[in-house]
């Protein structure tokens, strides 16, 4: 596989990038068969949940109430239950039909829909936060996928995002990075070409998380403008 990496920005991804079909190939049972094994220590995953929905009321003036939390690359649904016991209506986004059939298994009172947020049908203007965490870096349209959620969010709406940082001081080589593994993982950031990106469509980064591991953390707020449309 080959690896080309910005002079300029530093931003590194993989060429050829996957095609829909190869897509389809890597995320049909990412999950394991959604076995006990794949999904163990429940309680820790919704107690990390928890955390990152209080740090996003913190931000959110009026609360959970009356709002839309898009959970985009949903996994076990846990983030989406976590965010349906603030309060929140959740949409949970997940490509892995395996990891959707465990969450609406164990967690019936949101809305699990298999997909890709790029194809999934959803209202524009429609979403109070989305939460997007480890799932930018699969994505093979970073502009495409960007400008649809700048879409379906609402203006002043948060979004919270983490994706591993390949200028991370604490990063190993790549050979003994466990983020580092293409194709599943096909464009890799740092801070600085991260906020390019995010501010080329409408958002501005509000709050940087602390990342011991090799990671970035951010919540962001889409503003009021027009967000500038992506390259064709």
């Amino acid at each position: 596989m080959r690896l080309f990496e910005c002079a300029r920005c530093g931003f590194v991804w993989l060429d050829p990038l996957p095609d829909p079909a190869e897509v389809a190939f890597l995320y049909q049972d990412t999950a394991e068969g959604a076995t006990t094994g794949y999904f163990a220590k429940v309680a820790r995953k919704l107690a990390r949940s928890r955390g990152r929905v209080r740090q996003i009321l913190r931000l959110l003036p009026g609360g959970a109430k009356g709002k839309t939390f898009l959970d985009i690359g949903a996994n076990g649904g846990f983030m989406s239950e976590a965010a349906r016991e603030a309060g929140f209506s959740t949409i949970g986004i997940e490509p892995d039909g395996n990891a959707v059939a465990f969450a609406r298994r164990h967690f019936p009172g949101n809305d699990f829909r298999q997909g890709l947020l790029e194809t999934t049908e959803l209202d524009a203007q429609s979403i109070d936060v989305a939460y997007c965490s480890e799932v930018i870096e699969h994505v093979a349209d970073c502009n495409r996928f960007m400008a649809r959620l700048a879409l379906l969010l609402k203006p002043g709406a948060l979004l919270y995002l983490t994706t591993p940082d390949i200028s991370h001081w604490r990063r190993p080589k790549l050979e003994r990075w466990d983020a580092f593994c293409p194709p599943a993982h096909c464009l890799y950031f740092n801070p600085r070409n991260l906020r390019m990106l995010l501010e080329r469509h409408g958002f501005a980064i509000v709050r940087k998380r602390l990342a011991f591991k090799p990671g970035i953390k951010i919540l962001a707020r889409k503003l009021a403008a027009q967000a500038q449309p992506p390259p064709t």
